[in-house]
């Protein structure tokens, strides 16, 4: 980095800058063991704590809430506040997921919602609440921004599959505070990544759970400069999902998360549109995605 990061307001921490790549993951998701191996292949990367970002959602289905989010505090890297953190921050009724109320996963997510409110201290609330709802910056002369799910509401879902106009209209807002060339986002639990308009919207994918695709891999990814623009490297890690689901069996056991962390199939589609509910059980690549575009022209 060739500034310290500081941040702009409550709400948005601007890294400037940033000399070399980026290491980016979402949704650690109380998953103790895909965390740290994340953060360990960070570290084997050469990726130090400042320029490794997690788009939000520490803590949610998985058996050790307490014990992710402080090994994420001690990495000492950059986390965007999810749906999860905000709700738990606040002391909210439910994630924040906008599950349909009598919904399966509105079901679940009670009881590993009360199960996590419950092992999280004050301390590890109120680190959830001072998280920046974005963050800011520059790559290669390209300027991003990192948000949890939508811009204006944190738990909205944004795959491949919606329409263009609506991430037109998303970086049309953001543009507003700042020139804005790329979107890294989260929340949605499935890697993407996707030019609109000339400009990049990218989601790394989330460690605490596998992308529906019949593996029990998850997934991060590397933005980094090259001779052309950025290239986006998507990358699958494979953990101990077994003492994960293991973990989770122990503290949850009427959950169906435990074994989705073993066949890597989500038990339930209702948040996913059409287009992604056909891709279940068919397995990633890891992938590079160059984005040799001008930068956007300021607004």
């Amino acid at each position: 980095m060739s500034a310290s990061p500081a941040p702009v307001d409550a709400a948005l921490l601007d890294l400037g800058e940033v000399e070399g790549a980026l290491l980016c993951f979402g949704g650690p998701y109380s998953n103790l063991q895909a965390t740290e191996a994340v953060l360990a292949q960070a570290k084997r990367l050469g990726f130090p704590p400042e320029r490794v970002v997690c788009t939000g959602d520490v803590v949610a289905y998985c058996a050790d809430p307490k014990a992710t989010v402080d090994l994420v505090r001690a990495a000492g890297i950059r986390v965007v506040m999810g749906n999860c953190e905000e709700s738990l921050a606040f002391g909210n009724d439910d994630c924040g997921c906008g599950f349909a109320a009598e919904s399966q996963c509105a079901q679940w997510s009670r009881a590993w919602y009360a199960f996590a409110a419950g092992a999280l201290d004050r301390d590890a609330k109120a680190w959830m609440a001072g998280l920046p709802r974005q963050i800011r910056f520059a790559l290669g002369g390209r300027r991003f921004a990192v948000i949890h799910g939508g811009d204006e509401n944190i738990g909205e879902y944004v795959f491949a599959s919606t329409p263009a106009a609506a991430k037109a209209a998303c970086f049309g807002r953001l543009a507003r505070s700042g020139p804005l060339d790329g979107i890294v986002a989260g929340h949605a639990g499935l890697p993407f990544t996707q030019v609109v308009g000339g400009r990049l919207w990218h989601n790394p994918g989330v460690i605490g759970m596998p992308a529906n695709d019949g593996t029990s891999r998850v997934w991060f990814s590397v933005l980094a400069p090259d001779a052309d623009g950025v290239a986006v490297r998507l990358y699958a890690l494979d953990y101990d999902h077994r003492g994960a689901a293991r973990a989770l069996r122990a503290v949850n056991p009427g959950l169906p998360y435990a074994k989705t962390l073993e066949d890597g199939l989500w038990p339930n589609m209702d948040v996913l549109p059409e287009a992604e509910r056909r891709l279940r059980g068919r397995a990633l690549d890891a992938a590079t995605f160059a984005w040799p575009v001008r930068p956007a022209a300021a607004e």
